[in-house]
């Protein structure tokens, strides 16, 4: 089975195409504000009888071979029914609004394995699984783990704690509630591309600053201790978007790393403040059974703080996926794309040399 090791995929997904700023406000289906989408409703989708019985067979048919759950390939997966959702799952995702939350999954009378099976097989079908972390791991546990590392180090989505809005290193990242917390952490998006405007709107020269580099911290994960990226990137009427509040700001503490200015602070600062206001961030509550696959590239995701249960086998549980997605790429874009690329590529080596002498 092929996937994407942590370095191709994060190469993949931040070789975005690059030509200048945008003239004005960005016209996109992926452009909605919050109340709106609320009211229609229409971006959730429930799995019927029919479809759940498919799903069961072609998991235990999967398994029945005895091969190990990353091996299996997509061939391993037969849905006839489900195969066209899919595939419109997809094209809204990449080329829509940019996320779909789909619901009724029985993962209650499941076993484990029937989860993993069935959501491994279902990334399959979207796409091509990634690492999500240097140890390879393709398919996350998203939990409170307790761990005792230095939060500046460690990862939040292994806490409990508040995340701030951010996006991963993916095309898209899905998310299966096998379980909700005992109160709060609901899940907030919002559109970067309904985000954008509205800072182009009010602060221009804001939306310029986001459209340069920022350094990244890589929360000592990929050989870089920091990194630089540039949030916002404007090609052929497309905004794609990688926004990581919480690691821009952390990246300072980095020696190598220039502390941020009172201005880039602020740019920050009212990106952040527009995200969480209630004209573009949606909200939402995991059930267990509901599935959530988002645009890294279009939606900026957070994650209110929780209460838990002690016991492990009680407290919130998601499985997480990360995906690159199949396109077709006009000439114009393949070429702006690989010129990311390769700056992209030296711009790491310089770093790595920069950090390895100091």
């Amino acid at each position: 089975m092929k996937y994407r090791s942590l370095v191709r995929q994060t190469l993949h997904y931040f070789a975005r195409p690059s030509a200048g700023l945008p003239r004005g406000p960005i016209t996109s289906p992926a452009a909605w504000r919050a109340p709106e989408v609320e009211k229609s409703g229409d971006y959730r989708m429930r799995l019927s009888d029919k479809e759940i019985a498919e799903i069961e067979t072609a998991i235990a048919r999967a398994r029945s071979g005895g091969t190990p759950v990353r091996e299996l390939s997509r061939e391993d997966f037969v849905w006839d029914a489900l195969r066209l959702r899919i595939f419109e799952w997809r094209r809204e995702i990449a080329a829509g609004r940019g996320f779909v939350v789909v619901s009724g999954l029985p993962v209650q009378r499941w076993a484990p394995w029937q989860c993993e099976y069935f959501f491994w097989g279902l990334g399959l079908h979207l796409g091509t699984p990634g690492a999500q972390n240097p140890q390879g791991d393709l398919l996350g546990h998203v939990r409170d783990e307790r761990d005792e590392v230095a939060s500046v180090t460690l990862r939040q989505y292994r806490t409990r704690q508040h995340i701030p809005f951010h996006c991963d290193a993916a095309d898209v990242v899905g998310l299966l509630c096998l379980r909700g917390a005992k109160a709060g952490g609901e899940s907030w998006i919002a559109s970067s591309v309904s985000v954008f405007n509205a800072l182009w709107a009010a602060e221009p020269e804001k939306c310029r600053r986001l459209c340069a580099p920022f350094f990244l911290d890589t929360k000592a994960e990929g050989g870089l201790r920091a990194f630089p990226i540039t949030p916002c990137a404007y090609a052929d009427g497309v905004l794609r978007t990688f926004y990581h509040s919480d690691y821009f700001r952390t990246a300072s503490r980095h020696p190598e790393v220039p502390a941020l200015t009172d201005f880039e602070r602020s740019v920050l600062d009212a990106y952040d403040a527009l995200a969480t206001s209630p004209e573009y961030c949606l909200k939402m509550q995991f059930a267990p059974g509901d599935i959530q696959l988002l645009s890294n590239h279009s939606i900026v995701h957070a994650r209110d703080a929780y209460e838990d249960f002690e016991d492990l086998a009680e407290r919130r549980h998601l499985l997480r996926l990360w995906l690159s997605l199949p396109r077709r790429r006009s000439l114009s874009e393949r070429v702006s794309t690989e010129r990311s690329r390769l700056g992209l590529l030296l711009d790491l080596g310089r770093h790595r040399l920069a950090q390895g002498r100091a």
